[in-house]
C-alpha cells in the first residue's frame, strides 16, 4: 500500500513539475530560426532603427481576440503578428513598450480603437464589427496601421518598423517626380463619379511612397529642380529639353540624388498613348518612344541604345501567346538571385525582379566616376534583339535569340565627382529672352538607373485585390521592393533598407528552371534549323517554276513534286524533333520529380527503421 501511494505521490510530484516548467518555458523566448532567409528573426534594420530610439514608443495592438465572428486564420496570424511585437518589445531595450487590448462592443478599448482609425472590419454583415490593427504613440504623435491580414504578411516587419519611424522621426523629405506618364500618382477624387474604380488612382509604389515623403511633380519641361528637393526620380520622362537636361546636370552637381528610369520601350507609354488616339492613329504606330538622358549619359560615359532591347533565356517568361497558350517570352525578365550583385545592400536579398522589354547600359571609363552593375542578365544566354519586333512575341524576335555571351547591365550605380555636360550653360533657342545661369562645373553625386520603367506599374509589380477589408495592393515579386531599397538609401532612413530586402517564405524551384531555360534553348535550335531547311526548299521550288512558261507554270513537274515531297517530310521530320525536346523536358522533371517523392516518402522512414534496428542489435549484445 505505501508503495502504491509513494508512486501517486512522485507521479503528482512529476506532473506539477512538468506543469511548472512548462509555464515557465512558454513565457522564454525560446526560438531556433531555421529558415534560409531568417524570416521569423527580426532583422538587422529594425535593430537599427530601435536601437537609435531617443525617446519611448508605445505599440497598441488591437484585436478581437473574444469575439465570436473572427475567423480562426486571423486567430492564428494574430498570433504570429503578437510574438513578432514582442521581438519589437525586447529589441527596444525600454524604449519600446507593448500593450495588447481587445475592443469589445462598446468598450473603452473599441472607443480608443475607433480613434485612432483602427478600421472596423464588417466580417459577418448581420454581427459586430472586428478590430485586427496597430497603433504606434510616440509623445503627442500617433501613427496607425489601420487593419492587418495575412494578404501583406510579407511585408509586415517593414509596416512596423516604419510605423515607428514615422512616430520617432516625424520630418518627411521631399521626392521629386518627372515623368511623361500620365496618372503615376492618380488624380483627386471626383464626387459626381459614383463608381471609384473609374478614377485612375495612382500607381501602388507611389500611393506607398507618399505615406513617407512629400511626393512633389515636376514638369517635363522644368528649368530649374526645387533647392529642397532632396531625392529626384525621373520616370520614363521622354524628349527633354537642353534646359530641362541642365536642370538635372545642376541638380546632381549639387549633391542631389537621382534615379532614372529609362526605358526603349515603354509597355505603359504604348497603352496610354493607343488610349489618347483615333484608330486611324493606332494602326501608324502612336506616338509612343523611347526615353534617355542624351547629353547627361554622354557626359557619364553611359552608352543606352534605345532600338535593342535585352533577351535572356534563362530568364524567359511565360506569357499568354493570344490563344490562350503560354508561350516563354525571354524579353520579359523574370530575374532571381542569380542576376544581382550579392555584395550590395540594395539589391542583394532580392529573389525575384520583373523587367518587361529593358533595355542595357555599358560604360566607358569616365575619370572620377565609378559605375556599379546591380541588375544584369546572364552571360551565356542573353544577347539583343530589336526594339521594334519584340513587342510582337517569339514569332518576331526569333530570329535575334542568338546568345552572343555578353552579359548586359539592367541596372547600375553611378558615383564619384561628375563633370558637368553643359560648361558653357544650356543651349537655348535663338530669339530667347533668358538668360544664361550660372554653371556649377563639377561635383560629388550619386545617380542610380535602371533600364526599364513599367517594372514599377500596378501590372508588373503588384496584384490590386476587392477584400471585404478594402482595396489591397498584393506584391507579386520585389519590384517595390527594389525601387523601395533605393528611395530609402537616397532620401530616407538607410536602416529601413535591411527590412525591406527580405526573402519572401516561398521558394522557385531552381533546378526545374534551369531544365526548362535548357529545354527551351534545344527548342530555339531545332526551330532555326527547321525554318532554315524550309526557306532553302521554297527557294528551290522558286527557281523550278521559273523555269516554265505558258500553261507549264501552273502544273507541277516531278522535280517539283519530289521536292514537295521533301519538304513534308522535313516537316514531319522536323515535328518529330521537337516532340522529342519536350518530352525530355517534361521526362527529366518527372525524374526530378519522382526522386523528390522517393525521398520524402521512404528515405526518411527507412531511415527510422534502421536506427530502431542498430539500437535492438546493440541492446540484444548487452
Amino acid at each position: 500500500m505505501n508503495k502504491k501511494l509513494t508512486g501517486v505521490a512522485g507521479l503528482a510530484v512529476l506532473a506539477v513539475v512538468i506543469g511548472a516548467a512548462n509555464m515557465i518555458l512558454s513565457n522564454l523566448p525560446l526560438r531556433v530560426d531555421m529558415t534560409g532567409e531568417k524570416l521569423y528573426t527580426l532583422s538587422k534594420g529594425s535593430k537599427a532603427v530601435l536601437g537609435k530610439l531617443e525617446n519611448d514608443v508605445t505599440l497598441k495592438f488591437y484585436f478581437s481576440s473574444s469575439s465570436a465572428e473572427m475567423p480562426m486564420q486571423f486567430k492564428t496570424y494574430s498570433q504570429q503578428v503578437l510574438n513578432l511585437l514582442k521581438e519589437y518589445e525586447r529589441a527596444g531595450k525600454g524604449h519600446v513598450a507593448l500593450e495588447a487590448y481587445d475592443p469589445k462592443p462598446d468598450s473603452d478599448a473599441e472607443e480608443w480603437a475607433q480613434r485612432y482609425g483602427v478600421e472596423p472590419q464588417n466580417v459577418n454583415p448581420f454581427g459586430q464589427p472586428v478590430y485586427f490593427g496597430l497603433v504606434a504613440v510616440c509623445g503627442e504623435r500617433e501613427e496607425t496601421l489601420p487593419r492587418l491580414s495575412q494578404k501583406t504578411e510579407s511585408t509586415l516587419e517593414y509596416d512596423i518598423t516604419r510605423l515607428v519611424t514615422r512616430v520617432a522621426w516625424p520630418e518627411r523629405p521631399v521626392v521629386g517626380l518627372m515623368t511623361s506618364l500620365p496618372d503615376v500618382m492618380g488624380k483627386p477624387q471626383n464626387p459626381m463619379m459614383m463608381q471609384r474604380r473609374q478614377q485612375p488612382q495612382g500607381w501602388a509604389v507611389f500611393n506607398e511612397l507618399k505615406k513617407d515623403y512629400e511626393v512633389r511633380e515636376i514638369a517635363v519641361d522644368a528649368d530649374k529642380i526645387d533647392d529642397d528637393v532632396k531625392t529626384l526620380v525621373v520616370l520614363h520622362a521622354k524628349d527633354l529639353s537642353e534646359k530641362t537636361l541642365f536642370a538635372i546636370d545642376q541638380f546632381v552637381l549639387r549633391g542631389g540624388r537621382l534615379i532614372a528610369c529609362v526605358d526603349p520601350f515603354s509597355i505603359m507609354d504604348m497603352i496610354s498613348s493607343r488610349q489618347q488616339q483615333n484608330p486611324m492613329m493606332q494602326q501608324m504606330g502612336g506616338q509612343d518612344g523611347p526615353s534617355t538622358l542624351g547629353k547627361l549619359f554622354d557626359a557619364w560615359g553611359v552608352t543606352f541604345d534605345t532600338s535593342k532591347l535585352v533577351a535572356d533565356l534563362s530568364a524567359a517568361t511565360k506569357l499568354n501567346d493570344g490563344t490562350g497558350r503560354a508561350e516563354d517570352n525571354p524579353a520579359f525578365l523574370s530575374l532571381d538571385k542569380k542576376n544581382v550583385d550579392g555584395k550590395d545592400i540594395l539589391v542583394s536579398r532580392l529573389s525575384q525582379v520583373l523587367l518587361p522589354f529593358s533595355g542595357s547600359f555599358s560604360f566607358a571609363k569616365k575619370e572620377g566616376i565609378s559605375f556599379e552593375p546591380l541588375i544584369f542578365s546572364s552571360k551565356t544566354d542573353a544577347c539583343l534583339v530589336d526594339r521594334s519586333g519584340a513587342q510582337f512575341g517569339m514569332g518576331a524576335m526569333r530570329r535575334d535569340l542568338k546568345p552572343d555571351g555578353v552579359q548586359r547591365t539592367l541596372a547600375a550605380r553611378l558615383s564619384g565627382t561628375f563633370k558637368t555636360a553643359f560648361p558653357k550653360g544650356p543651349d537655348f533657342v535663338e530669339g530667347s529672352t533668358n538668360a544664361v545661369p550660372k554653371v556649377t562645373a563639377e561635383g560629388k553625386g550619386s545617380v542610380v538607373l535602371f533600364a526599364d520603367s513599367d517594372f514599377l506599374a500596378d501590372e508588373f509589380c503588384v496584384r490590386v485585390m476587392n477584400t471585404p477589408f478594402g482595396v489591397i495592393a498584393q506584391p507579386m515579386n520585389d519590384n517595390i521592393v527594389l525601387f523601395s531599397n533605393v528611395i530609402e538609401q537616397y532620401a530616407g532612413r538607410e536602416e529601413l533598407i535591411g527590412v525591406r530586402s527580405r526573402g519572401p517564405s516561398n521558394r522557385p524551384f531552381a533546378k526545374v528552371d534551369a531544365l526548362e531555360a535548357e529545354a527551351l534553348k534545344k527548342w530555339q535550335a531545332e526551330q532555326e534549323k527547321f525554318e532554315k531547311e524550309l526557306e532553302q526548299t521554297q527557294q528551290r521550288l522558286s527557281s523550278l517554276q521559273k523555269q516554265k512558261s505558258g500553261n507549264d507554270r501552273f502544273l507541277f513537274s516531278k522535280e517539283q513534286q519530289e521536292e514537295i515531297v521533301k519538304l513534308r517530310k522535313t516537316q514531319a521530320e522536323t515535328r518529330r524533333k521537337l516532340k522529342n525536346v519536350r518530352k525530355e523536358l517534361t521526362a527529366d522533371i518527372d525524374r526530378l520529380g519522382l526522386t523528390l517523392k522517393v525521398i520524402n516518402i521512404c528515405l526518411v522512414p527507412a531511415i527510422v527503421i534502421l536506427l530502431g534496428l542498430l539500437r535492438g542489435l546493440m541492446r540484444r549484445r548487452h
